[in-house]
């Protein structure tokens, strides 16, 4: 199905009718074993931890709509980066994103850096930064763009070009974008990272991670993975991304819109500052933001006066809920400080250049007047 369209591959790719009964939807198989046909002979399947038939459905959804050779499913996001880095080796070197989500870097310096695998943040927006820090025992180049919450972009054609120089991969954490507005395997990176809990899901109500490789041998790096350290998301898990997948490009339509006419409208209000949304072309990377990306999202964030002026408009917010995570149909707003970022020190988060004064958005699909309304009437709080 790969010369097929996006709003055709969600609705498709991965997702035809039950062979035995017709049933349009996939078949959730809760079924933790499967009846082989003989010694050493079953009928595709033998222990759902190794493979599911809801699992393959969803990983051949996700692999159709990236231009995979593969994906993988996981119990959540942060579970999927785990998994990208299981397979480094001590002594090996990872170079990631400075400004990335906190949980990333928890991951990275309280547990992975205890294997014996050297890690430099990097300002990945940087390409002489990037080259600077490469060593040859570079491994991995891991690059979340836009970052979280900071909405810095980082050109993964050129760093992918750098790297592979190098004898390096790049994976790409492309959750804030989803498929229909970025395309990193097709701009030369080499694999792909999600929280299927964000804009794949897309309803709030299901945990999930993926990782999609552009090479044969990221198959049977990552189903290895799977099969010796588990952490494999659930058939049900995978039937609720799957429903989410089918309308996904319609709710990006949507959630594009909003984000746009928000951010105008957030541009020219005098509470606030500093204002990250790459669609503004006072973003100072909105050239490559149009090369690069298909659409601009419904991600931003922005500082007001204090910390104390963060919490009264939180507090005020009537549509958009005081909330962790993002990219459901629901409008969120958070402090970043307190939540996406809480698990480092405030050193760590100034030096990502993340204050008390930050609030993050995921502006979701209601009506975009409304949505307005709430924040006008929650900055006059301030």
């Amino acid at each position: 199905m790969s010369d097929y369209k996006y709003s055709t591959l969600a609705v498709h790719a991965g997702q035809y009718p039950d062979p035995t009964t017709g049933a349009v939807n996939v078949p959730v198989y809760l079924s933790s074993t499967f009846q082989l046909t003989g010694i050493g002979t079953d009928r595709g399947w033998d222990y759902s931890r190794a493979g599911n038939p809801t699992r393959d459905r969803l990983e051949t959804a996700l692999a159709a709509l990236e231009g995979g050779v593969s994906a993988h499913a996981f119990t959540s996001g942060m579970a999927a980066i785990n998994a990208l880095v299981a397979p480094l080796h001590t002594g090996d070197h990872l170079i990631c994103s400075r400004d990335v989500y906190a949980g990333t870097v928890r991951l990275f310096n309280q547990i992975i850096s205890g294997y014996g695998i050297e890690i430099t943040y990097v300002d990945t927006s940087d390409l002489a930064a990037v080259e600077a820090a490469i060593k040859p025992n570079t491994k991995l180049i891991h690059v979340e763009t836009p970052s979280n919450p900071l909405m810095v972009l980082s050109d993964i054609a050129a760093i992918s070009k750098l790297a592979h120089a190098h004898g390096a991969e790049v994976s790409v954490d492309n959750t804030f974008m989803s498929p229909i507005l970025q395309s990193p395997l097709k701009l030369g990176a080499d694999i792909v990272v999600y929280s299927t809990t964000k804009y794949l899901n897309g309803h709030s109500d299901g945990l999930g991670g993926a990782i999609i490789g552009s090479k044969p041998e990221h198959k049977d790096r990552y189903l290895l993975v799977q099969k010796a350290a588990g952490g494999i998301m659930s058939p049900f898990e995978c039937y609720l991304v799957l429903r989410g997948i089918k309308t996904l490009p319609l709710r990006i339509k949507q959630h594009e819109e909003n984000g746009h006419a928000i951010a105008a409208y957030l541009a020219t209000h005098p509470k606030i500052s500093k204002l990250a949304y790459p669609g503004l072309k006072t973003h100072p990377q909105y050239e490559l933001a149009c090369r690069q990306q298909k659409g601009f999202g419904s991600m931003m964030s922005f500082e007001l006066e204090s910390r104390d002026g963060a919490e009264r408009f939180l507090k005020a917010l009537q549509i958009f809920l005081n909330a962790e995570s993002l990219g459901g149909v629901e409008s969120l707003a958070s402090h970043s400080a307190t939540t996406t970022h809480g698990s480092v020190s405030e050193e760590v988060r100034q030096s990502m250049g993340i204050n008390q004064n930050r609030v993050r958005l995921s502006v979701g699909i209601e009506d975009k007047d409304d949505l307005i309304a709430d924040l006008d009437q929650a900055l006059a709080e301030v």
